[in-house]
């Protein structure tokens, strides 16, 4: 990953009746590679993140490539349904962004529905170590009472 340092953070945003909001410079900054491209991709219901486009390339093609061998070794006839089922989120998952002036996300129709924000309400950032993730504030709150209390287990397994 290009990521050198973990992405942290965590602030409000309005999002204004055009779909869009503003990141943090450094944030934006974090997810936006060379060219100025950035992924948005549909994480779980009412979060949304960014990466750097060459970052998730990376990932996507790491994780095809395994299942494209399977298909090859006619280890994945008996899972045809769960093939396609991958394939319909894949095609609907992912897609490209532009930052307009390096910082401004357009929140693109499809990912709206997503996230569950309407214009003129809030959503989080967050810093999520390797990408940023939007979210939507009900979502987050329920999120983070779910899993802080597993914070410092986390930390030990992947610090130690």
């Amino acid at each position: 990953m290009a990521t050198e340092t973990l992405i942290t953070g965590e602030l409000k945003r309005t999002i204004d009746d055009r779909y869009r909001l503003t990141l943090p410079p450094e944030m934006a900054k974090a997810v936006t590679d060379e060219n100025g491209k950035t992924v948005m991709v549909k994480e779980r219901a009412g979060c949304v993140s960014l990466w750097r486009a060459a970052d998730w390339q990376k990932r996507l093609d790491d994780g095809i490539a395994i299942i494209q061998q399977k298909i090859s070794a006619g280890r994945m006839e008996e899972r045809w349904s769960e093939v396609q089922r991958l394939g319909r989120l894949l095609s609907t998952r992912s897609r490209d962004i532009q930052l307009a002036n390096r910082s401004r996300v357009l929140v693109p129709e499809g990912f709206r529905e997503f996230l569950n924000v309407q214009p003129g309400g809030e959503v989080m950032i967050v810093g999520a170590a390797i990408c940023i993730e939007i979210w939507n504030p009900t979502n987050w709150l329920e999120l983070l009472q779910t899993e802080m209390p597993e914070f410092s287990p986390l930390f030990k397994d992947l610090s130690g």
